[in-house]
């Protein structure tokens, strides 16, 4: 598997995100959109960052069990209850973000929604993965 991060210079500095990624693998990996849910199903966390390091870690707990690696993300898609928050917080969801899944940034898009399927929801991130083969794989 490769990714290949595309960031072209007539465009505005990548900075947490690529602008583009190729791919080239044997195995797509679609990732259910995931929130700051615990293990019981209740929304874990009061504040957007909390809630973000919850549904990003639940994200790659999900991509690990299917196989793959944060570096193995192309694309994650974040919504939000509120866009303006999600600026405020930027450079710590940052570094969330680098702490969790490191340096290698997939494509990605933050979009503000009026609520998520869980109420007490801030965010939600969903994703798509490309790995190289299907071993480690779990039911």
């Amino acid at each position: 598997m490769s990714l290949e991060r595309i960031n072209p210079a007539e465009l505005s500095p990548a900075t947490g995100f690529s602008h583009a990624v190729a791919a080239s693998g044997t195995r797509l990996v679609f990732l259910a959109g995931q929130t700051a849910l615990d293990t019981e199903g209740k929304v874990v966390g009061e504040t957007l960052p909390e809630q973000f390091e919850r549904a990003l870690g639940n994200l790659l707990a999900a991509l690990a069990a299917s196989g793959g690696t944060p570096a193995d993300l192309a694309r994650v898609t974040v919504y939000t209850v509120d866009v303006e928050a999600y600026r405020v917080h930027a450079s710590e969801l940052g570094r969330i973000w680098r702490r969790l899944a490191g340096r290698d940034y997939p494509a990605m898009a933050v979009i503000g929604v009026v609520r998520l399927w869980d109420e007490p929801a801030l965010v939600e991130l969903d994703g798509i993965a490309v790995l190289e083969t299907a071993q480690g794989v779990s039911a």
